[in-house]
């Protein structure tokens, strides 16, 4: 008989609906029953993606035997960490504190009063490897509870106190320092892989925070080696586009083969501005083929966009993704050895199922790469074609099909910014769509932003990283389609930001709302994990938005958050990649950009703004019409007129602008940094 769960939107939860645990979700039954009944809460927490959430759900939570110790003497609650970031949140910092080390699935032994005393991994069904097994555990904490009850909820004070350090953390003695943003460099560049690209050993990230922020400051010999090794690597889906989650190895062949929708975000931003940065045309097409597979294979009728593709099918991880040789020639027949070679297939294969190994003189399997000589372009684009033909007979990863307002607008910004530069209007079409079923659907009775929809219904109120990511998102969309009604929905987020999660003692943002449900702790997002945290996001939105609009306080705001951790950030820079990004945004000198007059003249005059990264430009357009909406809702635009009735562009610094010029010539030369004519007054 179905648990709790079965009543659940989260793929994820319900996964777990036929398990013979009396799973419950996090809420006041939970809370209520571990209370009433003294016993305390075990807090599972995972993901729809997450390859070893599927092995322990498999090894122990669909076991009887287990359960009933499981049932016995917990109150159980699964949690899917993508719907409560906040309480996985809380419950990894815990884990972490007392092990050293995180991961999922993240299992947390809670007492009544929601403090953490115990918790760890992944725990196998018999002891492994130095790890006790699962029944050990349970019956360890079991009898600790038992016994030493008292002893436990004593050293609980400590543990809050842990918990809540990072909210309380005082704003250094220095200020920000433009060239502390150079000493973050050279501290990334100690930690750089020379060789195969990025950072770190194995298992490797593609941390794509970091390739921003160094393509923001003109790095690109570490940036964009990372971006091409990635993309030859094994971790790009070579056949279909789009990135897994993270390599196993420190040269990017054999991926963990979940693929993220935030991740996906990032990246194809990140290689749209590497080509922006030095025209290079594989960053181009890796950027394009990461949004060509987010349209087909990421996004609902509605317009939304689904969470994640899972790493398994038919029981198996990268079943889905890996070929034999047999398998290619079938697939492609004359074409087969240019594609062996290409992407440098063996009869022996680069990958094992450790879970599954192949039988003795079983046929190798390949991650495909493309490290090899690449065929001519229509040769290439038939060879995908033919294995993602061959590929969709196979059976597909499970789809987590939720939409988080979150990662739709990190994959929003990706789309609105790559169809403004690129011209493409489909693009601003994917982009658009997603804005209105956030606006439509993903929002309660009263306004109130919400996290999560799946299967025609919206729900738990939006966190700081929705709010902050949206808010981008609105601003970028702005940006490229110059339409005023992104601009006054990126107002309306940044306002709920300054009213329901601003610290306005010690600066900086709550990870939660000021009416959220209160938990052991209230938290501030400190480091990306790999998205960028929500208070450095929403500093960087903030920034952008207060040199749209004129507005000071969401520029106050933005500096209190770089003030409070820039110190930290500049120390640990891959952590704060993204925090470090508006550090710079608001240490440099930003330029605002307004462009009015005829709709081809205005477009002709973007063009030339967007041919290349600019990072310290933000760009809106109206039709130079004084009483007109955009003159109305946008305040970079009032008293912009065009001269002559020719399209006119003003390029200006805290609203004071230079000499309106009316060629793509003159706007090149502006920015591009000519000095310009003194003899040229700015216009106020």
């Amino acid at each position: 008989m179905p648990n709790a769960l079965a009543n659940e939107t989260s793929p994820y939860l319900r996964q777990h609906r036929d398990n013979p645990v009396d799973w419950l979700p996090w809420g006041p039954e939970a809370l209520r029953r571990a209370r009433e009944e003294d016993r305390p809460i075990l807090v599972s927490i995972g993901y729809s993606a997450c390859h070893w959430c599927h092995v322990m759900e498999h090894e122990s939570f669909s076991d009887a035997e287990t359960a009933s110790v499981m049932n016995a003497h917990f109150v159980c609650v699964k949690v899917d960490r993508e719907e409560r970031p906040d309480l996985d949140a809380i419950h990894m910092d815990a884990v972490q504190a007392m092990t050293g080390q995180g991961g999922w699935p993240l299992n947390v032994f809670i007492t009544p009063e929601q403090v953490p005393f115990y918790g760890g991994t992944y725990f196998p069904p018999r002891p492994s490897h130095g790890m006790p097994a699962w029944r050990q555990v349970l019956h360890a904490v079991a009898e600790a509870w038992r016994d030493r009850r008292d002893e436990i909820r004593e050293q609980g004070a400590r543990m809050v106190e842990r918990l809540s350090a990072g909210a309380l953390m005082p704003a250094p003695g220095t200020d920000p320092d433009p060239a502390m943003l150079a000493a973050a460099v050279a501290r990334l560049r100690e930690g750089y892989d020379s060789v195969h690209g990025g950072w770190g050993t194995a298992p490797k990230f593609p941390a794509p925070s970091t390739i921003e922020l160094l393509l923001r400051l003109g790095e690109t010999s570490m940036s964009v080696y990372t971006l091409h090794a990635m993309a030859g690597g094994g971790i790009h889906d070579q056949v279909g586009g789009g990135f897994a989650r993270y390599s196993t190895d420190e040269r990017w062949t054999v991926p963990h083969f979940e693929k993220m929708l935030c991740d996906n975000a990032l990246l194809a931003r990140a290689y749209l501005h590497g080509w922006q940065a030095t025209g290079d045309a594989v960053l181009l097409r890796t950027c394009e083929e990461t949004l060509a597979w987010a349209r087909r294979e990421m996004t609902g009728p509605e317009g939304g966009f689904y969470s994640a593709l899972d790493a398994d099918s038919e029981g198996q991880e990268g079943r889905f993704y890996v070929w034999t040789i047999a398998e290619l020639r079938e697939a492609l027949g004359e074409d087969a050895d240019t594609a062996i070679a290409w992407f440098g297939a063996t009869e022996q294969g680069n990958f094992t199922d450790p879970h599954h190994p192949e039988p003795p003189g079983a046929p190798g399997r390949n991650v495909l790469e493309s490290r090899g000589p690449e065929p001519a372009p229509e040769v290439r684009e038939r060879i995908r074609e033919r294995l993602r033909t061959a590929r969709e007979e196979r059976v597909r990863p499970g789809l987590d099909d939720k939409r988080l307002a979150a990662w739709n607008g990190l994959m929003i910004s990706a789309f609105a910014e790559a169809g403004a530069a690129l011209g493409r209007d489909d693009l601003l079409e994917a982009a658009r769509r997603a804005a209105d079923f956030v606006l439509r659907d993903l929002h309660d009775a009263d306004r109130r932003l919400l996290r999560t929809w799946s299967h025609g219904t919206g729900r738990l109120r939006a966190y700081l990283e929705d709010h902050a990511f949206l808010l981008d998102a609105f601003v970028t969309l702005h940006e490229a389609t110059f339409e005023p009604r992104w601009l006054s929905e990126a107002r309306t987020l940044a306002d709920e930001i300054l009213a329901r999660f601003l610290d306005p003692q010690a600066g900086g943002f709550f990870s939660t709302a000021d009416d959220h449900e209160r938990l052991v702790a209230r938290r501030k997002d400190l480091e990306d994990a790999p998205v960028p945290s929500g208070g450095a996001a929403a500093a960087f939105g903030l920034l952008r938005l207060g040199a749209l609009t004129g507005e000071a306080r969401y520029e106050e705001a933005a500096a209190g958050q770089i003030r409070l951790h820039h110190e930290l950030a500049v120390r640990h820079p891959g952590a704060f990649a993204h925090l470090l990004q508006a550090f710079d945004l608001q240490v440099r000198p930003l330029r605002q950009v307004a462009l009015v007059g005829p709709p081809d003249g205005v477009a002709a005059l973007a063009a030339v703004v967007r041919e290349r990264r600019r990072p310290d430009v933000v760009l809106t357009a109206g039709d130079g019409d004084p009483e007109g909406e955009s003159a109305r809702a946008v305040p970079l635009l009032a008293g912009r007129t065009a001269l002559d009735g020719r399209a006119t562009a003003y390029v200006c610094e805290h609203f004071a602008c230079r000499r309106p010029v009316t060629t793509s010539d003159e706007l090149r030369a502006l920015l591009d940094g000519e000095r310009p004519d003194p003899s040229s007054p700015a216009t106020p």
